[in-house]
């Protein structure tokens, strides 16, 4: 059994911060769960475009408000709490963000923990021997 709580993860190697977001990374692939789960804060008034190559996510909003746009078919979507979307077919996409938008993120496989987004958008492919769902 794992347990952790949020606030014991902040400022630790599992907390990445950039310019445009802050993510508390609980559940890594170290935790052989073949998953990682993350609370995410990305910030009001920013823009960031993403297309995860390697990974599936899906984010559930608890708070804040972004607009999701699919970069493929141009459809925009209002994400506010309580919406979840799910990126199931590795969708390029830009996450404009209106307020501070804090979501539950589950990413598979799980991600190492120190990963942030390459030039492309993406984060590295998990390591070999990295537990898939």
């Amino acid at each position: 059994m794992i347990i952790r709580n949020l606030k014991d993860t902040i400022k630790t190697e599992d907390h990445k911060q950039t310019e445009a977001w802050d993510s508390v990374r609980l559940l890594l692939a170290k935790d052989g769960m073949g998953f990682g789960f993350h609370i995410t804060t990305m910030y009001a008034n920013t823009e960031t475009e993403i297309e995860y190559k390697h990974h599936l996510e899906c984010a559930f909003c608890i708070s804040g408000e972004a607009e999701i746009i699919d970069v493929k078919s141009k459809t925009k979507h209002l994400i506010t709490p309580g919406s979840l979307y799910a990126l199931n077919e590795h969708d390029r996409h830009i996450v404009r963000c209106k307020k501070d938008f804090v979501i539950a993120c589950v990413f598979a496989p799980g991600l190492i923990g120190n990963e942030t987004h390459d030039a492309a958008g993406s984060y590295p492919k998990a390591h070999e021997g990295t537990k898939s769902c």
